[in-house]
């Protein structure tokens, strides 16, 4: 998810860079969406590990 951020931002970069201002608006609204929802999956993921822990051997 990360990775499909980072790809929308450099769309967005690409398109500011050549003046089209509404489709860098849109890639970067989107990039920042799935920026905010791959850290939140990474906090809930790391609560579940550490509240989880590791099973006795």
């Amino acid at each position: 998810m990360l990775g499909w951020a980072l790809t929308f931002f450099i769309i967005a970069i690409i398109a500011g860079v050549f003046g089209f201002g509404g489709v860098a608006s849109a890639a970067t609204g989107i990039a920042q969406i799935l920026f905010f929802i791959f850290l939140a999956l990474l906090v809930i993921s790391l609560i579940a590990h550490a509240v989880r822990g590791r099973p006795p051997v």
